[in-house]
């Protein structure tokens, strides 16, 4: 259902203020030809609005003769900022980048970071924007949760269906996404709501059952029938079950890439506006699922790179895959129990 102007406005007012943008900063708006219009220039008056200085660059489309999929997030690896060196200074010039392309994992976005810019990304549709308007309640929920991974060398997942999945952990920090950017060089993801890390290399061990109605993304697809990946050495050595299991290794086999088969972050939803259900409403063009990435209780894994999280593992297949009734254990103490979170502020 659509939204007014008005209403996406002040919801981006509100994730500018929490992303403490201040008058006379300079702000770039990064758009491509799938930019959502009503998300461009809602954006466009509510900085104007609050004093900034606003630039729009618009660059063109890549990587789709490659990709098997219209999903942004289903093909990394070059970006339109690749080589670009006038775009890249002009963002790197920018107080605030407002990302409505995606950038995500690209060696681009990590140089803007490092210069201090700020990057927000925000593709999903406008209502959806407006439903999760971030909060700095899911500040405080992310960050807690963000604590309690750095503090411990492992996670174990598990299931009544059959998940046993070992992730020792230590040599990546925790990532927190929570729908804003409140300090200078800061990524996020609006809307978002969850606490992820990288398990160390080559270590992640175990089985995980993608059991029916989970979901795979960039599928945008709810399982009909459980597909049991076997990870032994930090890679998905066996992808076994039904006709899904058989759409996924096709799929996966379309990247001629062994280190898209690794385990990439692992974490769990913390977001309660975001709904499992939520995908099924939706044509598949017509969203990225962030409610299946962030709802409240999910073990969320992925399979592909790991530099985002610092890592030096790149690969342009990257599979995000939220499960359901679950139980996480971080040091033997259980965060998630079958898929209800524990120990969490409200």
């Amino acid at each position: 259902m659509p939204v007014s102007d008005t209403q996406l406005i002040d919801a981006w007012k509100q994730v500018l203020t929490l992303s403490r943008l201040e008058p006379g900063q300079t702000v770039t708006i990064l758009t491509s030809a799938a930019t959502h219009p009503q998300t461009l220039s809602c954006a466009l008056i509510a900085t104007q609005s609050m004093g900034a200085i606003v630039n729009r660059l618009d660059l063109p489309p890549v990587n789709g003769d490659k990709a098997f999929s219209r999903d942004p997030l289903a093909y990394l690896g070059t970006t339109p900022l690749t080589g670009n060196r006038a775009a890249i200074a002009a963002l790197q010039a920018s107080d605030l980048v407002l990302d409505l392309m995606t950038l995500l994992f690209s060696p681009e976005q990590h140089d803007i970071l490092k210069s201090g810019t700020k990057i927000l990304l925000a593709v999903e549709p406008p209502e959806v924007l407006v439903r999760m308007v971030p909060t700095l309640a899911d500040r405080t929920r992310v960050l807690a949760a963000t604590q309690q991974i750095a503090a411990a060398r492992e996670m174990r997942v598990s299931s009544a269906a059959g998940t046993a999945f070992v992730c020792p952990l230590g040599d990546f920090a925790p990532t927190a996404e929570y729908g804003f950017v409140d300090a200078p060089g800061r990524w996020d993801h609006w809307p978002s709501g969850f606490a992820l890390t990288y398990p160390n290399d080559r270590t992640a061990r175990g089985t995980i059952v993608i059991d029916r109605g989970d979901i795979l993304l960039p599928q945008k697809h709810y399982v009909s029938e459980p597909i049991v990946l076997t990870v032994e050495g930090g890679y998905a050595t066996r992808i076994e079950g039904g006709v899904d299991a058989d759409l996924l290794r096709d799929y996966m086999d379309t990247f001629a890439d062994p280190e898209g088969y690794a385990i990439s972050h692992i974490g769990w939803g913390l977001q309660p506006r975001a709904r499992w259900s939520t995908l099924g409403l939706y044509d598949r063009e017509a969203t990225i699922g962030m409610d299946a990435r962030a709802f409240k209780g999910n073990f969320l894994f992925s399979l592909g790179p790991n530099n985002e999280g610092g890592g030096s593992r790149t690969t342009t297949c990257h599979i995000d895959i939220p499960l359901r009734r679950c139980t996480v254990e971080l040091d033997g103490h259980a965060v998630v129990r079958d898929g209800r979170v524990t120990d969490q502020p409200a």
